[in-house]
């Protein structure tokens, strides 16, 4: 299990499966989130938090009654390891498409070791994925009734995606927001600000979040998204990014 894991007991502590709303369950770990939507014609599956965590992951969809053999589609919210590494085992598992954007699915396909990541050298690799990169902003990702709409949200890493769907339950829906994780962490060595038109990608991405239909945000690391709003969390990825460029400025 690579340190950073190890360092974060609620990345491999299992929880109960459980509905978000309507059609939309969290079959993850404590601390790691797996999201699922389902339908009679297939489901959508975002996000396979670490390999070791796969054969809980699959538990817990069988646990609420739902068969793997029935995710159709693997989505990524960013490809490090405690999102993406449990990827290429559930894709093989079910057979699953995996689809992200050109440059998510580079950095899938490389298992983690992409260079333009800012965590590059300190991130854990994983096991590479075999990755479709036809995914770009406004892309509505169907299985049957179901539709996943992408919004490119680079930042945390350069291929970081959201998701936004509705849920239906009694005939109220609800939109789901699942958003990428945006907090500014990086490798030693790595200065935002030598990175100028990445920063501004990046900036962009608060205004995109904060702009989400989202009646519920789910977030990769359950935590970080808990109580707040697209726009409370944009604005608290956009505070980090602040404080870490005024932290290169000083140095």
């Amino acid at each position: 299990m690579p340190a950073i894991a190890a360092m974060n007991p609620l990345w491999t502590q299992p929880v109960e499966p459980h509905a978000i709303y309507g059609n939309t369950y969290f079959v993850g770990m404590k601390g790691l989130s797996a999201i699922l939507v389902t339908s009679p014609q297939g489901h959508i599956l975002i996000d396979a938090p670490m390999e070791q965590n796969v054969a809980i992951v699959e538990a817990n969809i069988r646990k609420l009654g739902f068969r793997v053999e029935d995710i159709k589609v693997i989505l990524n919210s960013h490809a490090h390891f405690d999102h993406a590494g449990g990827i290429a085992a559930l894709a093989k598992d079910s057979r699953a498409t995996v689809r992200a954007t050109a440059a998510g699915a580079k950095e899938l396909r490389l298992g983690g070791d992409d260079p333009d990541d800012p965590q590059h050298g300190e991130a854990a690799l994983y096991a590479k994925v075999d990755a479709k990169g036809d995914v770009v902003d406004g892309t509505v990702v169907r299985v049957g009734p179901l539709a996943l709409t992408a919004h490119v949200t680079p930042g945390h890493t350069v291929g970081g995606t959201a998701w936004t769907w509705q849920s239906c339950d009694a005939g109220r829906c609800r939109h789901i927001a699942y958003v990428d994780s945006l907090f500014a962490f990086s490798a030693d060595g790595y200065r935002y600000s030598d990175h100028p038109a990445f920063v501004a990608d990046y900036r962009k991405t608060f205004d995109r979040v904060a702009s989400l239909p989202c009646d519920i945000l789910i977030t990769p690391h359950p935590e970080q998204g808990e109580g707040k709003t697209c726009k409370e969390y944009a604005a608290a990825g956009r505070e980090r990014l602040n404080e870490k460029l005024k932290q290169e400025a000083g140095k």
